[in-house]
């Protein structure tokens, strides 16, 4: 399965809500500048995610958007859902070899379990561990 701009710039506008959750409302505006991207694009990826209540639009003049939940209460596997549909790498068969199929299984079971155990507050508050692994790679 491979995460679409969708689903990427979808991440994109619930982190800056969520980073800016107990604030006033956000314009789509103002994240498409931050962020580089294109505001007519976000403007796209906002309606599914008001549909599926994950955030609500303030009218007025210091009208925009805001998280509709707590950022805990939003896992990155939601957002992915919405935006991109359900999560499987394969189309699985059911006459396909069980080594195959289990394979298939499996792959998507990880991809699940990482995106529904990851909180939008998780990543808005992400700053890199020292736990992390670099390599140097010398030519």
């Amino acid at each position: 399965m491979k995460i679409s701009t969708k689903g990427r710039y979808g991440l994109t506008i619930m982190i800056a809500l969520a980073k800016r959750h107990d604030d006033k409302p956000i314009s789509l505006k103002s994240i498409a500048q931050e962020h580089h991207l294109s505001e007519h694009y976000l403007e796209q990826l906002i309606a599914p995610l008001r549909n599926a209540m994950l955030v609500k639009s303030v009218r007025g003049a210091y009208g925009g958007y805001m998280l509709a939940k707590q950022p805990e209460d939003i896992t990155a596997g939601d957002i992915i859902r919405v935006l991109e549909g359900p999560i499987t790498p394969v189309e699985i068969i059911d006459d396909e070899e069980p080594a195959k199929r289990d394979l298939w299984i499996k792959i998507r079971d990880a991809v699940k379990d990482v995106l529904d155990s990851t909180t939008l507050d998780d990543l808005a508050n992400y700053e890199g561990g020292e736990d992390q692994e670099y390599y140097m790679f010398y030519i």
